[in-house]
């Protein structure tokens, strides 16, 4: 008689070795019905199984952050065109060098928002070394966009402190790669948007919005909108850069005209300084600074 079986045993297993072992006699996987379902790519990819895909990038990276210990997060947007102060000085003098007035210009905008690249990485480290003294449940991790720009900074940031960063990179056309600094753990690959936005917002505890571009606002308003309809618990919305939000918004408009109610420009605030924003996370949920 054979041996008990562990009743935990997870059979799953099996499969995949006697797929391993189909390749490494040298027999291929055609792309026929007998190949077993969830290793059928070209099944998978049809339109009728969508659904699946759906899930399959809802779950991945939820159980893997919660096998990490990863349930609260501190989400930062911000643009990925910003870079770091030394690398936006030697694409402007590479510009002047080449006498190229339009390329003169893009950089000049680069060096003069190099210090939002910085605030980020700072303000990532002011959460890091928080959370360093917090038992293991109470701990607040960066979660990016995993891409350059702001979110590498504030993946920077946490790293600098030796913690666990998140990254919520999607596939583009123009290939995005991961930023160095998310672990490599939690360094995640979307195909849709709007799981994306809802992993984003699973976790979050608090949403600092950098200067960015049309990605930053989508995710931006998604947040504002989640919150104001009361689909989202509330968190603190903090909006980096006071003089680029006020020049880009004018919200007092949607109040004039009557599409938002007053209290709605209560949602968010307003700060120029990384120590402030974190003194918002802070006050609202009354932690030990």
């Amino acid at each position: 008689m054979e041996a008990n079986q562990d009743i935990t045993e997870r059979r799953l297993a099996d499969a995949w070795a006697e797929l391993q072992a189909h390749s490494d006699n040298g027999h291929p996987l055609q792309a026929d019905a007998y190949r077993l379902a969830f290793a059928d790519p070209e099944f998978l990819l049809r339109r009728e199984t969508r659904g699946i895909r759906f899930q399959l990038e809802m779950l991945k990276p939820d159980l893997t952050q919660q096998q990490l210990g990863i349930e609260h997060t501190v989400v930062v947007f911000g643009s990925a065109r910003f870079r770091e102060r030394g690398e936006a000085e030697a694409v402007l003098q590479a510009a002047e060098a080449a006498g190229d007035a339009r390329a003169i210009a893009k950089a000049q905008a680069l060096v003069r928002n190099a210090h939002y690249y910085d605030r980020a990485r700072e303000f990532a480290r002011l959460v890091a070394r928080y959370s360093a003294t917090c038992p293991k449940h109470e701990q607040l991790y960066i979660c990016t966009g995993g891409g350059p720009g702001v979110m590498e900074a504030a993946n920077r940031g946490a790293h600098d402190e030796g913690a666990l960063t998140v990254g919520l990179n999607i596939a583009l056309p123009h290939e995005q790669a991961a930023n160095p600094y998310v672990s490599p753990e939690l360094s995640f690959k979307f195909h849709y948007f709007a799981l994306r936005k809802m992993h984003f917002m699973m976790r979050a505890k608090a949403l600092l919005a950098f200067p960015g571009g049309f990605g930053t606002l989508d995710e931006l308003f998604e947040v504002i909108t989640l919150v104001q309809c009361k689909k989202a618990k509330p968190v603190p919305i903090v909006l980096y850069g006071t003089h680029y939000w006020k020049r880009l918004l004018n919200l007092e408009v949607l109040v004039e005209e009557g599409t938002i109610s007053p209290e709605d420009l209560e949602l968010f605030h307003f700060v120029d300084d990384p120590q402030a924003a974190w003194e918002v996370i802070v006050k609202f949920y009354g932690l030990a600074a």
